[in-house]
């Protein structure tokens, strides 16, 4: 039932198709030659590197074909591609290698400082540079190995073939267990929610680190025989050019990008008439936005998922964009849901409980991680953390975080991650870290302080996280009190602090 080599089938079926455009370079990969780089670089690993089931590789780049050719490499061997988050300082960095412990780390040569930070502390056998003075290695080592199919002693779907690292709200990343299950599985509910086919474009402009990157469009793409045109980064003058290029047909980004390609003066003039529609995700999309898009005549729609679970879990149909703006619609075809109370029983509609998931496209836990698992599954159901509610008609909508997560600009936010750094700094005596409303990002962080005396400054904590925390991770403003308001179980009422700190940010106080 479950395909091992995505690419071997699609190099049988579909061969001359592209499945890739570099949209920087131009460059194109065919199915069948993206099947031979797959299964070339394969064999290198295996017989160079020693890499056999199970084993982990990471790769440190931006978004570039070769990330692609490693996961499908990894599936052939039946090993696990771990993609590195390269906006991480080198201490998060560290320990996601230590945790990881991969054997082969495929790099670019930008991050080539970080890494020469990194080697004395990990144990990393063999480093692959894809780019660079020494780039010639990747390329002379596809030349040299062998195109033979990869054979393996034994697959079998519920082997992990991902980790996607996920803050986790200890302070410490957790590695999420994507397996070949489950990606296929997302990919059939991809598929048949979107209307996926073989004819669909799209570009990749997320992170290759993010299940946005990987999952949303990316592989269900490739699953179903389409192609994917890779951007480098998000640019919204870039990703509109690349749209009308290609002719792009189906397009996903976080509300942030959508305001962002709003707002270049190419959005009017750029020929979007080959998309099919546009879907939002990551947050609430505001119904101005939604209005803007489709006074351009694009359709809109709007979903709902995670890295653990999908992330493709809930579609909105087109039709309802407007009349329900804000809900995420249904579960998808293959995707139960429920919302429950603190005791598990089913909610009633209207009130709002934290919401559950269950079906193939459930992860299998977390990364040498047992108790994150054990609190995030139970009977095969996935407790998300998040808070949602059903309407008279049955549609979900999501109510909150119901572990305080961050969504900035797409990219979440653990608050403990960043106060366990704060409390590092010797003039903090305790920090808590919110999210406020932002235009541009949605919400953006900010640090509310009690110092330890007063000569302590809000530049002073800020430049303290230079280095330790990725740059979206630094609270954009601190601000200092005296106390904060606690629970009676003695820890601090976010939300009525944040009440308060929205006061003082919009100088009503």
């Amino acid at each position: 039932m479950f395909a091992r080599d995505w690419t071997a089938r699609r190099a049988l079926s579909s061969p001359d198709k592209v499945a890739i455009i570099d949209a920087a370079t131009g460059g194109r990969l065919t199915y069948k030659e993206l099947d031979e780089r797959a299964t070339r670089l394969a064999n290198h690993l295996r017989h160079h590197c020693g890499i056999r089931a199970g084993d982990r590789i990471a790769v440190l780049a931006m978004n570039r074909a070769e990330i692609l050719e490693a996961f499908f490499a990894a599936a052939k061997l039946t090993a696990i591609l771990v993609p590195l988050n390269y906006r991480l300082a080198p201490p998060e960095l560290q320990y996601i290698l230590e945790d990881s412990e991969p054997a082969v780390l495929l790099y670019e040569n930008e991050f080539a400082p970080a890494l020469e930070q990194l080697r004395p502390h990990v144990a990393i056998e063999h480093y692959i540079e894809l780019d660079g003075p020494t780039a010639a290695n990747y390329e002379q080592a596809l030349r040299e190995a062998s195109t033979a199919a990869v054979e393996v002693e034994s697959f079998d779907p519920e082997m992990p073939v991902l980790i996607i690292y996920t803050s986790g709200t200890t302070g410490r990343p957790k590695g999420a267990l994507l397996s070949h299950r489950m990606l296929t599985w997302n990919s059939i509910n991809t598929t048949i929610g979107w209307d996926i086919i073989s004819s669909d474009i799209t570009t990749v402009h997320m992170p290759l680190f993010h299940t946005g990157g990987f999952n949303v469009l990316t592989l269900p793409l490739l699953h179903a025989g389409g192609t994917v045109v890779m951007l480098r980064s998000f640019a919204a003058d870039k990703v509109l050019r690349a749209l009308e290029e290609h002719r792009c047909t189906i397009f996903f980004g976080v509300p942030t990008i959508f305001q962002m390609m709003l707002d270049s003066p190419q959005f009017d003039a750029i020929d979007l008439s080959a998309i099919r529609y546009f879907i939002s995700g990551g947050a609430p999309c505001p119904v101005p936005l939604i209005e803007a898009i489709q006074k351009r005549g694009i359709a809109f729609t709007q979903g709902y998922g995670l890295t653990e679970v999908g992330p493709n879990c809930f579609r909105l149909s087109l039709d309802d964009a407007l009349r329900k703006a804000g809900s995420i619609g249904f579960p998808t075809l293959h995707s139960e849901a429920r919302i429950v109370d603190e005791t598990g029983h089913d909610v009633a509609p209207g009130e709002i409980g934290e919401l559950i998931l269950r079906g193939g496209h459930v992860c299998s836990g977390y990364w040498r991680n047992s108790e994150a698992t054990a609190a995030a599954l139970s009977d095969g159901w996935f407790y998300t953390g998040d808070l949602a509610r059903q309407d008279e008609e049955g549609y979900y909508y999501i109510a909150g975080r119901a572990k305080d997560m961050i969504i900035s600009g797409g990219e979440n936010i653990y608050p403990a991650e960043v106060e366990a750094v704060l409390h590092e700094h010797p003039g903090v005596a305790s920090v808590a870290l919110l999210g406020l409303p932002d235009a541009k990002w949605g919400e953006r962080p900010v640090a509310v302080v009690i110092s330890r005396d007063t000569t302590v400054t809000a530049e002073e904590i800020v430049e303290f996280c230079a280095g330790k925390l990725a740059r979206y991770k630094i609270p954009k403003e601190v601000f200092f009190v005296q106390e904060f308001p606690l629970l009676a179980s003695g820890k601090v009422y976010k939300r009525v602090l944040k009440e308060e700190i929205e006061k003082i940010a919009n100088g009503n106080v």
